[in-house]
């Protein structure tokens, strides 16, 4: 089966009622995993947006205090893990703030991390990559939020 343009399906939508549209939304939560999170934050979270970055944040502490200090592949590994999980969230929100927030709490994280990131080259790329994206948000935000964000950027540069 092949995919309708979104143009399309937009059009389709308006023409439902809201029983129908409610019917549609239950049904996609049974599908994966992410759509009931994304409706989950749709419903529940985006009204309280400090709130959701406050509990990321602290989703993102637990991942990093499970990490196996083993060797640096699990670390790395576990990186990743935590990593993709926070961009999946940020796009959730789909708002700059909390992508510039939750990208410097996660550098934050990685900077303090023991055994220190110098050691693995790609730890040190990640991290790298992470700020660079970071400061790249923070130019199209507002002037005062580019200040204080970028204050906290200077910080954290290697």
């Amino acid at each position: 089966m092949k995919a309708v343009p979104l143009k399309d399906i937009k059009k389709e939508l308006t023409d439902l009622s809201s029983q129908e549209l409610m019917d549609i939304c239950l049904r996609l939560s049974r599908f994966k995993k992410e759509n009931k999170e994304l409706l989950t934050y749709l419903l529940f979270e985006s009204a309280n947006e400090e709130h959701y970055i406050q509990s990321i944040k602290k989703h993102i502490d637990e991942g990093f205090s499970e990490i196996n200090k083993k060797s640096f592949f699990y670390i790395r590994k576990s990186i990743r893990k935590i990593l993709t999980q926070t961009k999946k969230y940020i796009r959730y929100s789909q708002k700059k703030e909390t992508e510039v927030e939750l990208l410097l709490y996660f550098c934050k994280k990685m900077k303090a991390f023991k055994p220190s990131i110098k050691n693995s080259a790609q730890l040190e790329n990640m991290y790298k990559r992470q700020l660079l994206l970071a400061s790249k948000i923070v130019g199209t935000l507002h002037e005062d939020l580019q200040y204080d964000y970028s204050l906290i950027i200077e910080d954290l540069q290697p």
